[in-house]
């Protein structure tokens, strides 16, 4: 078997372990005489398994009783529309910042809902950067207050959270569990898994349960919170192996130590910048250095230190991808390049991806 190190931005890696865990479990689950593949979602060896996945969520982010866990679908896209559908309430309005593409998104979205405030943007900055905090005017009686804690696409993030007085929302599909954060600061977090939490298709959303029960009655029956709470995520077919795999992920996190990641996640995206901000201009990052990201480090080649060339970074993806570092393509709406390196992603891929860095600026430069 050979595996390649894999810094796609999502679905992205996983924790081998964990995928090996899964494939002897796979085909007899657990002495069901199935795979969970086929098992009921009723059935009591699924059952375990949703529990335990809902229990390691709360122990590892500290989520008190009074906050529901919930495993959804639809990805953050459907809880761009589903939040202002529950918070948003005839009459008021909601604060949102603008710090990118998947913020845009959460904004045009909200748009459609209800009354909406951009109290900053720096969506089309470039370097790519997060709002200074200073530079945030709330609206006072604001429904809820968005952000999108860390830019996937742009490679930016909030290292600090604002303090807010209206309930503040945030979409952490990139970095959830990758750095410690106390749940009571938010009225309602949201990510998709396929990052740090496990496969494409589970939706993770911790929602205080006072929040969901001020929503306006007439909601969709599936797009009303106090529905999932009710029923523990059960109310119809959840996508039971990719809870399973969430389960898996986050006994994993806590076999390793959550401070332990945190820190390892710090000093694997501080080797990579370094090498970056070491290259003498041949290597660029697309973010100002305060709020650079530690899931998602994007750079762009200037091979005569003044323009960037899509040429020498599409040579760069080709060998790179031949030397066994897949996904270093930026995203297609921005170009350039990009490393996520979340979780699961091994520290010895970066400094093997450092060394390739070299020995190419070295033939190239």
């Amino acid at each position: 078997m050979s595996r390649i190190y894999n810094f796609n931005a999502g679905p992205a890696v996983l924790p081998l372990e964990v995928i090996e865990e899964a494939q002897r479990e796979l085909v007899d689950f657990r002495g069901t005489g199935m795979s969970l593949l086929e098992s009921s979602h009723r059935a009591k060896a699924y059952d375990a398994v949703h529990n335990e996945a809902i229990a390691n969520l709360r122990e590892l982010l500290g989520i008190p009783e009074d906050y529901a866990v919930l495993f959804l679908q639809g990805g953050a896209s459907t809880q761009f529309s589903m939040i202002p559908m529950n918070l948003l309430l005839p009459g008021t309005s909601a604060d949102y910042v603008n710090s990118g593409s998947w913020a845009s998104k959460a904004v045009k979205e909200a748009q459609k809902v209800g009354a909406v405030n951009v109290i900053a943007n720096t969506a089309k900055d470039i370097p790519t950067r997060i709002p200074a905090m200073e530079t945030l005017k709330f609206t006072p009686g604001a429904a809820y207050v968005h952000i999108t804690s860390n830019e996937t696409i742009a490679g930016a993030q909030w290292k600090a959270f604002p303090k807010t007085e209206a309930p503040l929302v945030a979409d952490m599909s990139s970095d959830i569990l990758s750095r410690p954060f106390d749940v009571k600061d938010f009225g309602l977090i949201y990510a998709g898994a396929q990052k740090n939490l496990g496969p494409s298709g589970v939706t993770l959303v911790i929602v205080r349960k006072d929040l969901a029960e001020k929503a306006p009655a007439g909601l969709p029956t599936m797009l009303d919170y106090r529905t999932h709470i009710e029923a523990n995520s059960l109310y119809n077919t959840p996508p039971t192996f990719g809870i399973y795999l969430l389960a898996l992920v986050t006994r994993w996190v806590k076999k390793v130590g959550k401070e332990n990641l945190f820190k390892q996640n710090v000093e694997k995206a501080a080797r990579l910048y370094a090498a970056i901000d070491a290259s003498g201009g041949f290597f660029k990052g697309t973010a100002v250095p305060e709020c650079r990201s530690d899931m998602n480090v994007t750079f762009r080649i200037f091979p005569d230190g003044a323009n960037a060339s899509e040429e020498m970074e599409k040579k760069f993806v080709a060998e790179a991808t031949a030397a066994g570092f897949a996904g270093l393509k930026g995203h297609r709406s921005v170009g350039g390049l990009r490393a996520s390196i979340y979780n699961a992603f091994p520290p010895q891929g970066v400094d093997d991806l450092v060394a390739f860095m070299a020995d190419f600026q070295k033939k190239n430069g």
